[in-house]
């Protein structure tokens, strides 16, 4: 990782709240807050941890980048109802659409990308541009199990850091983190010493997990969608493949697809370098004006 990147990473954002859907979603903001905004939301199970490095990077860049937690996750709130399915994430990203005069461009990687798709196909008028990662239609079911293995196993804590570790890279095809330390921001210890993720085990029920209504929300969208959308393809993905990225490219014609070479499926928590790179370049191409 070039030097550079780890100097800004050393730079602390700015915690913000805005209305969600009958909630409110805390978010970590860099940049100037009357420049165009970027959102950054990450997949199940992360915190917007996942996303600071991107959000950083566009934010001294000259846009207002902000990496939100997703409802249930990091320091946003809980659903009352115990809402998680990815449509209740989508209303989400509809309000914050609202809360700004310039359009929006929204980045995303597994859940919240396919929130971003659902939300932005929705609202074509307020979105600048959509970057995906690692997302695309008809997913296979039994590639998710290790998600579903992580999500249970998470509700019960962990004895240290080490073990969270461990369970990260066993079911989220991801490199082990070298340095568990760092997952402290990431998760809580409760009064008998056991470490828990940063959110609502409620989240984490199978029926808010791949059912056949997120596919069916992912699909409709794709159709629907009319702003420029872009896909980064993790090289390694073991969900998104070629079958199911041409079935995106059939029903979404405008979209583009980039390759993360090298890379798995929850890439973004380590290549947001990377990422950050191909997102600037994309934001280059298309003009921003305000939102009607």
């Amino acid at each position: 990782m070039p030097k550079p990147f780890l100097c800004l990473l050393k730079v602390r954002g700015k915690t913000v709240r805005f209305r969600g859907d009958g909630l409110e979603l805390a978010g970590e903001a860099f940049g100037d807050p009357q420049a165009p905004p970027v959102f950054f939301f990450h997949g199940g199970g992360q915190s917007r941890n996942a996303w600071r490095g991107s959000a950083l990077k566009v934010g001294t860049a000259g846009y207002y980048g902000i990496a939100f937690d997703l409802r249930g996750h990091g320091e946003s709130d809980w659903a009352s109802d115990r809402d998680y399915h990815v449509d209740a994430m989508a209303r989400d990203v509809e309000c914050l659409l609202t809360q700004f005069d310039h359009r929006v461009t929204l980045v995303g990687a597994s859940r919240g990308g396919q929130a971003s798709l659902i939300a932005g196909a929705r609202h074509p008028d307020r979105v600048r541009l959509i970057m995906l990662a690692d997302v695309a239609p008809d997913m296979p079911d039994h590639a998710v199990d290790g998600i579903r293995r992580f999500f249970a196993e998470g509700a019960h804590g962990y004895p240290s850091l080490d073990a969270a570790a461990d369970a990260l890279a066993q079911h989220l095809d991801q490199p082990r983190i070298r340095d568990a330390s760092r997952l402290v921001r990431s998760m809580r210890q409760d009064s008998t010493g056991r470490w828990h993720w940063h959110w609502d085990p409620a989240s984490g029920r199978d029926e808010f997990i791949h059912p056949p209504s997120e596919n069916e929300a992912v699909v409709a969208a794709a159709a629907r969608v009319t702003s420029p959308v872009v896909m980064v393809r993790a090289e390694l993905s073991h969900l998104v493949n070629d079958v199911n990225t041409a079935r995106f490219q059939a029903l979404t014609p405008q979209l583009e697809v980039l390759i993360a070479t090298g890379a798995g499926h929850m890439f973004t928590a380590d290549r947001n370098d990377e990422f950050a790179a191909k997102l600037l370049e994309q934001l280059d191409r298309y003009p921003d004006d305000a939102a009607r």
